[in-house]
This record gives structure tokens, sequence and C-alpha cells, in this order.
């Protein structure tokens, strides 16, 4: 088990309830992968998991990513506009 810390902002900080979490999560997990955890944790958060951009370490992080040991994932809502 890897223990990684969550940041949420904006709209997703609404969605969690927090602003910030540390978990447990399996060894070599992908990003795609901890949006499944979260979504099975905070239901009302599942529908903003799926378009939700994530940075691990302050880079921009893609679904497969895996995401290391201790690392710092943040988590920002989708934003669309003109």
């Amino acid at each position: 088990m890897n223990k990684i810390n969550i940041l949420f902002f904006a709209t997703m900080r609404d969605h969690i309830g927090e602003k910030r979490i540390s978990i447990d999560v399996p060894g070599n997990i992908q990003v795609q992968e901890l949006k499944t955890i979260l979504a099975d944790r905070y239901p009302n958060a599942a529908g903003a998991l799926e378009a939700t951009l994530v940075s691990i370490n302050r880079e921009y992080a893609f679904a497969e990513d895996v995401i290391p040991d201790g690392a710092e994932v943040a988590m920002f809502p989708h934003v669309s506009g003109g």
C-alpha cells in the first residue's frame, strides 16, 4: 500500500467536503483507478470526478499515469469557457 495526499480545488472541494485527505492506495495505482476509488467513497462526487483534471506532484497527469508513494495529487474541476 502507498500513502498519498490529495488536494481538492474549487467545486471539487464542495463535492468531496474536504480540502485535503490522505489515503492508502494499492501500489502502482493509476489516476483512473484513483478516481474510481474516490467515486465509491464519495458518491456525490462521482459525476464530477469523470471530468476532473489531475496533477501528480504539480505536473498534469493522464488517466494511465501511475501515482507514486507519497505523491501529492491535486484535483481540479473541468473548466470550459469561450
